[in-house]
C-alpha cells in the first residue's frame, strides 16, 4: 500500500472539458465548494477540430486564476489535465508558462504498452524542467483489456513500466464508460457498475495486480439529477468501497459531497487503526477485542487497513458518534 497521505487525498475528481471559459470564475467564486480535485479534459469532451482552441483557453484559465490568487485567497484544487496524447503534455507546459505552477499533474487515458514508454518519459521530462513533483495518472479503459489470453500479461507489463516512476503514479484510474462502451452496456441510476460482470471482472483484475501497491481510484458515475441519482451513487461508492477502490471520477458538482461523505471514516474504524497502530509491542497478545468490544483487532492482518484508515480520516475526515452516514 502507499505511505503517504497524498496518494488518498484526490478524492472527487471534478471532469470539465478544458475550453469552458466559466472554470476560472468557478474556481475563484468557489463554486464547487473547497474538497475536490479538478481534471480538465483536453481529451474525449473536445471535438477533434477544436484541440488547438481548447489548450489556449485551458492556458487562459490558469493564468485567470494565478492572477485572481495574487490579491484573493480562496481554494485551489489540485489540478490535474487529461492529454490526448504523450506529445501534448510538453506543448501544453510551455503553453502555460509560468500558471504551469498550478498544475498537480497529468491524467494519461487509454495507457497501454504501445503508449506507455512515450508518456512515462514525457513526464520524467516534465518533472525535471520545473524541478518539482508532477504527478501521473494513467486510466485503464482500452479495449486490450477485454482480451482474457491477454489481459494479465498487459497489466503486469504497464505495472512493470510504472515502476520507474512509481512514486509519481497518484492514482491508478479506471474507465468505466470506456469500458461499458465496448460491450454496449449503460448501467441505469439504480444499478452499480459492480453488477456489470464483465466489466467487474477487469476491476478485480485491475485491483489484484495493482491494489497492493498503488492506489486505485474508482469509475464516473453519470447520473446527478433525477429519480434516484444519490442513492444509486450511494450504492455503488459502497462497491467501490468494499472492492477496494479510493475516491471517485464525478461529472457534476452535486456528486461531490456524495463522494466525501462516503469516504469519511467512522469513529469506530479510526479508534480501531489506532488501536491497532498504537499496539504495545511488549505485550504476549497480538490479538485482542477492539475498544468498542464489538470485534476483533489483529496487529499483524490489520495493520495496512489501519493505516490506510489514518490516510483516509486525514483526507476526508472522521464522523462523529450519532451522525448520518
Amino acid at each position: 500500500m502507499k505511505n503517504a497521505s497524498i496518494y488518498y487525498s484526490v478524492g472527487a475528481l471534478l471532469y470539465c472539458p478544458a475550453n469552458r471559459e466559466t472554470i476560472a470564475p468557478s474556481i475563484i467564486g468557489q463554486k464547487f465548494g473547497s474538497r475536490f480535485s479538478l481534471a480538465l479534459c483536453l481529451e474525449d469532451t473536445i471535438g477533434d477540430s477544436h484541440v488547438e482552441e481548447a489548450e489556449h483557453c485551458l492556458a487562459a484559465s490558469l493564468r485567470q486564476i494565478r492572477r485572481a490568487a495574487e490579491h484573493t485567497s480562496f481554494y485551489i484544487p489540485n489540478i490535474f489535465i487529461r492529454v490526448r496524447c504523450p506529445g501534448q503534455i510538453r506543448r501544453v507546459l510551455r503553453l502555460l508558462g509560468d500558471s504551469a505552477a498550478l498544475v498537480s499533474g497529468f491524467i494519461l487515458p487509454k495507457f497501454t504498452p504501445e503508449n506507455a514508454d512515450a508518456y512515462i518519459q514525457q513526464m520524467i521530462s516534465a518533472n525535471e524542467q520545473l524541478a518539482r513533483k508532477l504527478y501521473l495518472m494513467p486510466i485503464y479503459e482500452s479495449a486490450c483489456l477485454t482480451d482474457l489470453r491477454r489481459r494479465c500479461e498487459i497489466l503486469y507489463t504497464l505495472k512493470e513500466k510504472l515502476s520507474q516512476v512509481e512514486e509519481l503514479v497518484l492514482n491508478i484510474r479506471v474507465g468505466g464508460n470506456d469500458l461499458c462502451h465496448l460491450y454496449s452496456f449503460r448501467r441505469h441510476a439504480d444499478e452499480s457498475i459492480h453488477r456489470i460482470r464483465p466489466v467487474a471482472d477487469i476491476f478485480s483484475d485491475i485491483l489484484a495486480v495493482y491494489g497492493t501497491d498503488y492506489v486505485v481510484s474508482g469509475a464516473v458515475w453519470e447520473y446527478y439529477s433525477g429519480d434516484g441519482w444519490k442513492e444509486g451513487l450511494i450504492k455503488e461508492l459502497a462497491d467501490d468501497k468494499l472492492c477496494g477502490f479510493i475516491g471517485k471520477t464525478v461529472i457534476h458538482p452535486n456528486q461531490i459531497p456524495v463522494v466525501n461523505e462516503a469516504y469519511c471514516v467512522s469513529q469506530k474504524d479510526y479508534d480501531d487503526a489506532r488501536s491497532i497502530l498504537e499496539w504495545d509491542g511488549s505485550s504476549p497478545f497480538a490479538v485482542s477485542a477492539n475498544p468498542a468490544r464489538e470485534r476483533m483487532n489483529e496487529q499483524k492482518t490489520h495493520a495496512n487497513w489501519a493505516r490506510q484508515i489514518i490516510y483516509l480520516a486525514k483526507a476526508y475526515g472522521v464522523t462523529q458518534p450519532g451522525s448520518a452516514r
